[in-house]
């Protein structure tokens, strides 16, 4: 097949006819698909079904005299602590244990900035006039929803194969107006990249005019491998010690995506100051997460090799799926109207189409009974530039819908491109 801006009008149109009597076949199916949102299916959550009648014993709960069954333990239990930090490789002192969700840490923490300001601050935020934040796009449309709830302008930076365009980055941070960057440094969402060593040192070393500039290290996908030759992220923490900027990284992750999301447990890790500073704030906000669910995650998980295999075992479901959805967008190699991510782990592929035609896409899918993720959810302010972008998540659908949902994809997205390139 020709590439589809070498063909004739005669040709796109006879091609278009044929591709469009089969697009309305499907829509006479009256079908319900999903591709919008990271969500595990039945078949992952149960994997970590013993998770919920998992017993606890006077052994488990009462330690050093202290009964985790009461109040206290404001910064988590240490034994939940050991096992983070053995997962992820961070010093146990730099983590700070919360609920079950690592986006509400986020939040929790910008807004105390907002209110109190950070450990090395002039100021609380909200004093200051004009801040503004880095978003790497496309990105992940929650974190750029709490910076710009918080009043913050939203400066996008595009990401590249190796992370965001650093030199953008660093220009951008010598603004004393600008206050941090938001990172998914591993299997970044959507397009399911990992950051070079590169550009983890450039974070970690650059120079900032804002004394208080935090780098929001959302690691969600650490150990969302497909296989045991997973991406290999360079530490963080230990590159920005090197350069005297430690207090400049929050890094947080959960087990969301390894249990139960909504049912699991999150993690801030930062500096032992930047933490000594934060928690009195925190003391006022609460007395206390939920222990008893972080003592189930320490006997479920037990240490890291276990919850590595754990993480293989929802890989064996999950990487199929990744599979269904990469063989089917093949169909579009060589024609000239889409590239796509093909990721080693995580949650999402994106697709990047003809500028112009990701909004037509959207709406044949719906006209399908495909529902994708909203059109510039992975932009700042909900807009795409260029209309151009899909986030797809293949995590959700049984492997029969979801073959169906990319077929219909596929066909949506040679429509749409013979469609602009009859008008053009």
């Amino acid at each position: 097949m020709k590439r589809y801006d070498e063909l004739t009008k005669f040709e796109r149109e006879k091609l278009y006819n044929n591709l469009k009597l089969t697009y309305d076949k499907f829509c006479e199916m009256n079908l319900k698909l999903d591709l919008s949102r990271g969500k595990p299916n039945m078949g992952q959550l149960d994997i970590s079904e013993s998770l919920l009648s998992m017993p606890l014993t006077k052994e488990d709960y009462i330690c050093n005299g202290v009964d985790y069954r009461n109040y206290g333990i404001l910064d988590g239990v240490p034994k939940a602590k050991e096992l983070f930090s053995d997962i992820l490789n961070i010093p146990k002192d730099y983590i700070f244990v919360g609920g079950n969700s690592s986006l509400q840490l986020m939040y929790d923490l910008l807004s105390k900035a907002m209110l109190f300001g950070l450990k090395n601050s002039e100021r609380p935020w909200c004093k200051e006039e004009g801040l503004k934040w880095i978003c790497i796009t496309p990105g992940y449309d929650r974190h750029f929803k709490i910076t710009e709830t918080l009043g913050f302008e939203l400066v996008s930076v595009k990401m590249t194969k190796d992370g965001p365009d650093m030199d953008e980055v660093e220009r951008l941070a010598l603004d004393p107006k600008v206050k941090g960057i938001w990172c998914v440094p591993k299997y970044s969402n959507p397009t399911g990249n990992t950051y070079s060593n590169e550009v983890v040192t450039r974070l970690a070393k650059m120079k900032c005019s804002a004394p208080d500039f935090c780098i929001m290290w959302d690691n969600a996908y650490a150990i969302h491998d497909f296989s045991d030759d997973g991406d290999k992220l360079l530490d963080i923490f230990s590159e920005a010690k090197k350069y005297g900027n430690e207090d400049r990284v929050y890094c947080f992750s959960s087990t969301s995506k390894v249990t139960f999301p909504g049912a699991g447990v999150s993690i801030m890790a930062t500096s032992p100051s930047n933490l000594k500073y934060i928690m009195p704030y925190i003391s006022v906000s609460t007395i206390g997460y939920d222990k008893l669910n972080q003592l189930k995650h320490i006997k479920f998980l037990k240490d890291a090799e276990n919850t590595h295999n754990q993480m293989m075992k929802l890989a064996s479901i999950i990487k199929p799926k990744f599979e269904i959805t990469l063989s089917a967008l093949s169909d579009l190699n060589g024609l000239g109207i889409a590239e796509w991510s093909k990721p080693n782990g995580g949650y999402f592929i994106s697709l990047d189409i003809l500028v112009g035609s990701a909004k037509r896409v959207y709406e044949l899918m719906k006209n399908a009974g495909v529902t994708l993720t909203s059109v510039g959810a992975t932009y700042p302010y909900g807009k795409d530039p260029e209309d151009k972008n899909l986030r797809l998540a293949p995590t959700y659908p049984e492997n029969e819908d979801l073959s169906l949902a990319c077929i219909i994809l596929v066909l949506s997205v040679k429509l749409s491109a013979l469609e602009k390139l009859l008008k053009d």
